[in-house]
């Protein structure tokens, strides 16, 4: 059972959310890495604070607008790829904490992406930092430049 984003209420995000999913199904070990560095770098400290608030404001704006069951779905078919006896090979491979960093950072991001425009942008990209970190056209605005050539 796949996650399927139609049917979801929310079309201005189905397409990023199928994205995301398309992208947690071929993450790499290294990118699961890289979710659950994001997961230390950005869920820590103040961090987490905000993580924590902006997680809460998703899911009573989900309760609020009746879409608790579609996160639900998703959440479930997410636990289904990255942690159930069927989970990916990636995921597999990173099992234990790193899996598990990076499992949460997946969550959140499939939480804003579901939570659409019932949230505040700002809270959007503080639950989807962490996961921007393997992914990171979630927030293109916050990508690093490249360094430049020295010529």
């Amino acid at each position: 059972m796949g996650i399927d984003a139609e049917g979801y209420g929310f079309p201005e995000h189905q397409r990023t959310l199928k994205r995301l999913i398309d992208d947690i199904r071929v993450l790499s070990p290294s990118g699961v890495e890289r979710a659950a560095e994001g997961w230390d770098r950005h869920a820590s400290g103040e961090g987490l604070k905000a993580l924590h608030a902006a997680e809460k404001a998703a899911l009573h704006a989900l309760e609020k607008a009746n879409r608790g069951s579609a996160w639900d779905e998703v959440r479930r078919n997410l636990f289904g790829m990255t942690e159930s006896g069927g989970a990916l090979i990636s995921w597999k491979a990173e099992h234990g904490g790193i899996g598990h960093k990076a499992e949460n950072a997946a969550f959140m991001t499939a939480l804003a992406l579901v939570a659409g425009d019932l949230i505040s942008p700002e809270q959007a990209s503080t639950l989807m930092r962490p996961m921007a970190e393997a992914l990171p056209w979630l927030l293109p605005e916050e990508m690093e430049p490249a360094p430049e050539d020295a010529r």
